[in-house]
């Protein structure tokens, strides 16, 4: 089993080709997998300006805001509409679909799971209290706000820690009343 912590601080930004913003990369599977080759992967993006996201056929997604004012999300034929406004509600959408979006202010931060269909299945759940995190192969936790305790692992806000290849329980406790955590499960589909 491999645990890895990172820390949001220290995660290296990538810019888009469109020039819109940057991804920060936390994790994907298999290790050292491209864009047209993952089975999952976990980033955090900066949408700076207005305009299409990448299209990836076969993908589920799921973005949820971290900060700033949001997006509206959409597709120019009305399937999809939806305002990414409110911070640590994730939001699924399939990678199929040519989404566009819309800045509802200046620049905002987003937390990104990706898994390629037939392969994996994210379950993205948001905590705000003490709880079980059933076992999973693979996942991703990272404090949104205040500090955890993840079984025997103290993180502060802006860490994380991800597993890989092995089928990992966590005990999630939060530092305080206002502390939120978001744990990703990655389980085969």
């Amino acid at each position: 089993m491999s645990v890895q912590r990172f820390s949001r601080a220290t995660l290296r930004a990538t810019p888009w080709k469109n020039g819109g913003g940057t991804t920060q990369e936390i994790a994907s599977w298999p290790p050292g997998a491209g864009l047209d080759s993952f089975g999952w992967r976990v980033s955090i993006a900066t949408i700076a300006s207005p305009g299409p996201f990448s299209v990836f056929p076969g993908i589920e997604r799921q973005i949820m805001l971290l900060e700033g004012d949001g997006v509206r999300l959409f597709t120019h034929d009305g399937r999809v509409s939806h305002r990414l406004d409110v911070p640590h509600r994730p939001f699924a959408f399939s990678g199929d679909d040519p989404i566009d979006c819309t800045l509802l202010g200046g620049a905002s931060n987003d937390f990104n799971v990706m898994t390629r269909g037939g392969q994996w299945r994210a379950d993205v759940q948001v905590l705000d209290h003490a709880a079980d995190i059933a076992p999973a192969p693979h996942g991703v936790l990272l404090a949104l706000r205040g500090d955890w305790r993840l079984n025997d692992e103290g993180l502060g806000e802006g860490e994380g820690l991800c597993w890989t290849d092995h089928a990992q329980a966590w005990q999630a406790a939060p530092g305080s009343e206002d502390a939120r955590l978001v744990a990703v499960r990655f389980v085969p589909a």
